[in-house]
């Protein structure tokens, strides 16, 4: 970054940390910002990056929790690859890495376990032909419309009085958290989708929708406990708010939203390489003959989230299997000395595994949340050599737990044998 970026980016940084009460000088001591600008060209905390710069193009085709915000990928590869590299993210989760490593003309590849994020993935960073995409989704967008209306066209009726046109559905879960509306919209909807030749884009809007159409608050898409049904006190809104009765507004909305971001990132695409594979990174067999530059990745967190839970509504709509035994430190395990042992194992291992394909030399950047101290020692047992560590806050989440946190951005070069 230039000097005038530099301080247009700081000016911002400034204006923006008073606009939402920032302590900027707290985070500069803690993080040492000035260090994080002398080495990378930017202070690594994206307070002025605006909401919708952070959620650009294919990024907000699916929430996903706990996923890192583009910029900070972007600025990593600018600084530690070039344009042909080959980069690995053994943690793919949502894809960010993947898509700003396409961006850059980085070819990247991505190992992930969940069936579902595999899915977002290959959504995201697929090559398509949009005429045809768009074309299929008004085409899906029309049919749920006409079924919605049918729905509700007699009046005085219930919408389950005629067993004609009525889809059941073998999940509880689906029956708890849905309206009988939204979940008639949803189940035709997931019926159709395998008429179109894009059918894995419509899942993608099917699933976003049914996030939205839950029975829950408005404020608490990210981690809701139960089913609400009865007027409640929005914090969101600042208001009372009745509890979602459809499915139709969201599948319309995502599905032109879809449309449009799809077409945005069409227009940044490069040539390079996408391959992603679908298993568990410690386990996974990498090519013999495939040479990898470089990691970016951002691992589970200890105790934190539970990876397959968060998206149960898409495993239950589309019978993904689940393979929740296989996660690394996920929430149900806690951050009992047990359960830090075992991530620190796992990561230990997923690495391991995958450095059998790194170039002697190649960087290693790891984004975490190290509160416990395990990733200095899992470098070693992989024979990485630290040469950095980098601090940044956490900030501007969208989700209602949005405490601010501090990670560390660990650089580590592979001086293993290859």
């Amino acid at each position: 970054m230039n000097k005038c970026g530099l301080a247009s980016m700081l000016k911002t940084n400034k204006e923006a940390a008073a606009k939402f009460g920032i302590d900027l000088e707290f985070i500069e001591k803690k993080t040492n910002a000035q260090k994080n600008i002398a080495a990378l060209g930017n202070d690594l905390s994206f307070i002025g990056v605006r909401e919708f710069e952070r959620t650009k193009h294919v990024h907000r085709l699916h929430p996903y929790l706990g996923k890192f915000i583009p910029q900070l990928v972007e600025v990593f590869l600018r600084k530690y690859f070039k344009k042909g590299n080959v980069i690995l993210d053994p943690f793919a989760g949502s894809g960010t890495t993947l898509i700003e490593a396409n961006v850059l003309g980085i070819h990247a590849l991505g190992i992930e376990l969940s069936p579902f994020n595999v899915l977002i993935q290959r959504v995201k960073t697929r090559q398509y032909d949009i005429i045809e995409v768009e074309k299929e989704i008004k085409d899906a967008l029309l049919r749920v419309r006409a079924f919605s209306k049918s729905l509700i066209t007699h009046e005085q009726t219930s919408l389950f009085d005629k067993e004609k046109g009525k889809f059941e559905t073998d999940s509880e879960y689906l029956k708890y958290w849905f309206s009988e509306r939204a979940l008639q919209e949803i189940l035709f909807c997931c019926s159709i989708i395998k008429e179109y030749k894009n059918q894995d884009i419509l899942k993608i809007i099917l699933s976003r929708s049914a996030r939205s159409a839950r029975l829950i608050p408005h404020y608490d898409l990210a981690r809701p406990t139960k089913a609400v049904r009865k007027t409640y006190w929005c914090i969101k809104h600042k208001r009372y708010c009745e509890p979602t009765n459809e499915a139709l507004k969201f599948i319309n909305r995502y599905g032109w939203d879809t449309i449009k971001r799809i077409k945005e990132f069409d227009r940044l695409k490069t040539d390079a390489f996408v391959k992603i594979f679908q298993g568990d990174a410690r386990k996974v067999n990498l090519p013999e003959n495939l040479r990898i530059d470089g990691i970016f990745t951002s691992p589970p967190y200890v105790g934190v989230i539970d990876y397959h839970e968060q998206h149960r509504y898409a495993y239950e709509l589309f019978n993904f299997p689940r393979q929740d035994e296989l996660e690394i430190g996920p929430a149900k395990n806690g951050q009992n000395g047990n359960a830090k042992m075992a991530y620190a194992n796992g990561i230990a291992n997923v690495f391991k595994n995958v450095s059998r394909n790194l170039t002697e030399g190649a960087s290693v950047l790891i984004v975490a949340n190290d509160k416990f101290d395990i990733y200095p020692n899992v470098g070693k047992q992989c024979g990485f050599e630290l040469i950095d560590i980098f601090h940044r806050p956490v900030l501007m989440r969208t989700e209602r737990d949005s405490n601010k946190y501090f990670e560390s951005i660990f650089y580590f070069k592979n001086r293993g044998k290859t």
